[in-house]
């Protein structure tokens, strides 16, 4: 309703305007459909608004994004960066290129762009977060760390820096350093239930029995239904009955 409702406004109020002006309703006709996910029907109209203004950043991004959300990578880069030729500031631009080619796997193109991103905005913590993740993804994992470490300097509270460095430190079986961070997330929300399930793993690994059992407790407390919540219940089992060793586990994915 919301689309419709900006159809007849912006495209009736422009038919008798410029072809500027009716190239700005479409594309804003097609960013209210992008933005409820109607991807396809926004792609038409960036492409017809793009007919009558071919200097418009905005289409180009919008176009992008669209194609980034259907998995089109190729074309999606295409129009990404023929936005960021139009506006060499355009922050979002470039962060989404940097999306674009980490889902491909192409970490030096993300990085790039990430690091582009960053030079345009360095307080915004997404940008640095995910030049972390390109660096980690192509195993440079001491300046992935660098980066969080960084991140978390520079915005102490914002939570997803402490977790993607505890997270590759669990990786790296650095599981002391990675339990002081996520300590640290629960300090800033004693509510973060992935913390106490990070935090049980790294005691469980440790061998730290009894307060592993204690933050698995805590984690099925606060996420009862949660899908690994099987796990930490087989392994709160498993834990009870170990006498003298540590039995083997395997650390599955968290969300």
């Amino acid at each position: 309703m919301v689309t419709e409702n900006i159809n007849l406004k912006s495209l009736n109020g422009a038919a008798g305007s410029t072809p500027l002006c009716k190239s700005r309703a479409l594309c804003l006709l097609a960013d209210a459909l992008r933005k409820s996910c109607s991807y396809k029907e926004a792609v038409t109209k960036y492409l017809n608004a793009m007919l009558i203004d071919r200097n418009n950043a905005d289409s180009y991004f919008g176009l992008g994004v669209c194609y980034k959300n259907l998995k089109m990578y190729p074309k999606a880069v295409k129009y990404l960066e023929k936005a960021t030729e139009l506006r060499e500031d355009f922050y979002q631009a470039y962060f989404e290129l940097g999306l674009c080619h980490l889902a491909e796997g192409i970490s030096c193109g993300a990085i790039k762009n990430f690091v582009r991103a960053v030079q345009i905005n360095p307080d915004n913590p997404e940008a640095i977060l995910h030049l972390g993740i390109a660096h980690e993804s192509c195993e440079e994992y001491e300046l992935a760390l660098m980066i969080y470490q960084k991140l978390i300097e520079n915005s102490p509270r914002y939570i997803k820096g402490y977790e993607n460095k505890a997270a590759l430190l669990i990786k790296l079986n650095r599981y002391k350093e990675a339990s002081v961070l996520l300590h640290q997330i629960l300090k800033i929300n004693p509510d973060y239930y992935r913390a106490y399930m990070s935090i049980g793993i790294c005691f469980d690994k440790l061998g730290k029995r009894a307060d592993a059992q204690r933050y698995y407790r805590k984690f099925l407390l606060r996420k009862p239904n949660s899908h690994q919540a099987q796990f930490v219940k087989t392994r709160l089992e498993r834990l009870k009955n170990i006498k003298t060793r540590n039995m083997p586990f395997s650390v599955v994915s968290q969300t």
